[in-house]
């Protein structure tokens, strides 16, 4: 399994999640999306990412979001699969690939380029996946050959936005699912900021309900 992070990159809340997918036999990979800038975390992170220091931490991260382009996304991306499929303890077959926020756009472009070893796609709060730009992920859908799951939270799209994307998947093919998780906002899986509500426990962590 590929594990891709949200814009804060690999941190103890992310080594967490792996080690309960882990849990259930699966061997996952948590790539550092910046390690062109040094070892995770390529900057300093706070134990809690409270609102407070937020903004101060996504811009020390914004240029190397921006630095994330979709061509650097599929290059990255065919080197951890081949990486993950290599492994002795990995056995033949499909990977599937679950990402947070930023992340979830990424397994996108990652299941559509290898459509041929992507098994299934989750991506909980993921950043837009309609946009205006030609390279959104929205229009990669008819290259997915997955099943696809979506977890929100409320305030995540618009109506109408959510409408073009059930619109696009479905005109694509794709078995779909999608779960918007009533009285959260965007980041509730991280149990490291604000956006965490505690009560939901280590299901919301994995954003499963």
């Amino acid at each position: 399994m590929l594990l891709c992070t949200d814009a804060f990159g690999v941190r103890p809340e992310l080594e967490e999640k792996a080690r309960e997918l882990a849990e259930h036999g699966y061997c996952v990979l948590v790539p550092n999306l910046y390690c062109r800038h040094g070892p995770a975390p390529v900057v300093e992170l706070p134990e809690h990412i409270g609102e407070e220091i937020r903004p101060a931490v996504i811009a020390q991260l914004m240029p190397l979001i921006q630095a994330h382009t979709p061509e650097r996304v599929l290059r990255d991306a065919d080197a951890y699969l081949r990486f993950l499929t290599a492994q002795p303890e990995v056995s033949a077959g499909p990977v599937a690939a679950i990402g947070y926020r930023m992340g979830g756009a990424l397994t996108v472009r990652t299941a559509a380029a290898h459509p041929e070893q992507a098994a299934a796609v989750a991506g909980f709060q993921p950043s837009p996946l309609v946009t205006d730009v030609p390279d959104s992920p929205h229009h990669l859908f008819p290259k997915l050959t997955t099943q696809v799951h979506l977890g929100l939270a409320e305030g995540d799209m618009t109506p109408e936005t959510t409408s073009v994307l059930h619109q696009a998947l479905d005109v694509a093919g794709v078995e779909h699912t999608s779960d918007i998780y009533p009285g959260t906002v965007h980041g509730f899986t991280m149990s490291d900021t604000d956006a965490f509500p505690p009560a939901r426990g280590s299901a919301g962590q994995m954003g499963i309900s």
